[in-house]
């Protein structure tokens, strides 16, 4: 069992004839995933690669049965592309687009209350559960089928320490990037609490960087009870305060959101935090020998 994506999704993709949205579609179906559907408007009723493509969300959940999006759309549009998969009822929304504004993703986590949807992302590099299926731009090659759950506010780390678990032979259930902005669909906590539910998870690998107090939420979850062990690698300890980097959300800001505050806190929750991302797979054999 994985969670979030499995060979039972049914992926809808927005902007599947632009640039990156055929790409990366094209390199889900080699995965191996259901792409049932696109959406660009104006092109409904036509073919792309012999996958359907409708006007609107609403029309291609209807035809398809689409249970997932993933977007390609610009970040002007981004924030009215996931709004519009919420009101079709889309189980899961993955968004990959990066600059989306903040104010507009205020308004989506405002129309996700009370709905049955759930958003990843937005700037992230989507969910993969090895050997089921791909929603997202991941270098799949490098993931393998185990047990070990993965949480990632970054894209290329979560690569470069899933890759160090593969080659220690250590697979993973579900890889999830959560994103690097500092309004996201989904937190670690609320990922967390569904892999506390997974049979197959057995630890969870948590990769934070600095802004924001997300880990800090993470490990107080963690303090209270989580029923798994739990590693992790905070990005940016060398990092000078008040200057951006790579990700909108990672800033330290007023002197807080360091990467020493956020280490602390997970070692205070009996967290194993590794200095450098080479030293995660290690953390993990030991921690499930």
């Amino acid at each position: 069992m994985a969670v979030l994506v499995d060979e039972s999704t049914r992926v809808v993709v927005h902007g599947i004839t632009g640039k990156e949205g055929s790409f990366h579609a094209r390199q889900c179906i080699q995965y191996g995933t259901k792409v049932v559907a696109g959406v660009t408007p104006g092109k409904g009723g036509s073919l792309w690669e012999g996958v359907p493509v409708f006007d609107t969300v609403a029309r291609a959940v209807k035809e398809t049965r689409a249970n997932t999006s993933l977007i390609f759309v610009p970040a002007p549009f981004a924030a009215d592309s996931m709004l519009e998969a919420i009101e079709a009822g889309v189980d899961l929304i993955i968004c990959i687009t990066e600059g989306i504004p903040a104010r507009d993703m205020l308004q989506v986590k405002a129309a996700l209350k009370g709905s049955a949807s759930r958003v990843i992302g937005p700037n992230c590099p989507g969910v993969i559960s090895p050997g089921k299926a791909k929603v997202g731009i991941m270098p799949g090659a490098i993931f393998r089928e185990g047990n070990i759950g993965v949480i990632s506010r970054s894209g290329t780390l979560t690569y470069e320490i899933v890759d160090h678990l593969t080659q220690k032979g250590l697979g993973q259930s579900t890889c999830v990037g959560i994103g690097g902005d500092p309004i996201v669909g989904s937190s670690f906590v609320e990922i967390l609490d569904i892999f506390a539910r997974d049979p197959q998870t057995q630890l969870v690998v948590l990769i934070g960087e600095i802004g924001g107090t997300a880990e800090q939420e993470a490990a107080q979850l963690v303090m209270q009870g989580f029923p798994k062990p739990v590693t992790a690698f905070i990005a940016g300890q060398s990092a000078p305060a008040g200057k951006r980097m790579g990700h909108a959300g990672a800033i330290i800001s007023g002197g807080r959101g360091t990467a020493l505050e956020k280490m602390r806190a997970l070692e205070r929750a009996g967290i194993p935090v590794a200095r450098t991302p080479d030293k995660v797979a290690e953390l993990v054999q030991a921690a499930l020998s």
